[in-house]
């Protein structure tokens, strides 16, 4: 059985990225299975503390974590036209200290949703460039840009079948993508 983990690139309680996040979490089946990897509890990254040998224990934890990881979604949102210093921090914990990179060859995606019409183009874009340097092959295409997402909520809060259905698309080519990398 595959793992493959969801990093959610937003914090905040009514997320609409974690709504995406927890959409997609059933789309992977049969031998694939995947679960959200929380990054809220992980302080800033400090090299001088692994230069100390003395990481904190949540990198420690992540870190271990996501080795147990196949592939890994990134699903995030777009700060001020970037990535929200949380997944940067995430990325930079994981690929630390130098020659133990976790992320290295784990096949990845990105998925952004804004409430903007460009549906997080320059933080999908941004997030590309740090997981070419940590070596995480990227889903090239269907780009994933989810743009005025919050129009794409239910009223009971769930993300409506229009969009459910575009992310199938999306994470029907990753699972392909991920199995061509991973054969």
């Amino acid at each position: 059985m595959a793992k493959i983990g969801i990093i959610i690139g937003s914090l905040r309680k009514g997320s609409f990225n974690r709504k995406v996040a927890e959409t997609i979490l059933p789309m992977f089946k049969g031998d694939l299975e995947a679960d959200i990897i929380e990054i809220a509890d992980l302080e800033m990254y400090n090299q001088d503390l692994d230069d100390e040998s003395t990481p904190t224990q949540a990198w420690t934890n992540f870190r271990e974590k996501v080795k147990t990881y196949d592939g890994i979604v990134f699903v995030t949102p777009e700060y001020n036209r970037s990535i929200p210093a949380v997944i940067k921090n995430a990325i930079d914990v994981g690929s630390r200290p130098y020659g133990a990179n976790v992320w290295d060859g784990k096949p990845a995606a990105v998925i952004t949703a804004s409430t903007g019409a460009i549906g997080g183009f320059g933080s999908n874009h941004i997030l590309r460039q740090s997981l070419v340097f940590v070596n995480m092959p990227t889903l090239q295409q269907p780009e994933a840009y989810l743009g005025h997402i919050d129009s794409s909520i239910t009223e009971d809060g769930k993300i409506d079948q229009r969009t459910s259905d575009y992310l199938q698309g999306i994470v029907d080519s990753y699972i392909k993508f991920f199995k061509q990398l991973t054969k």
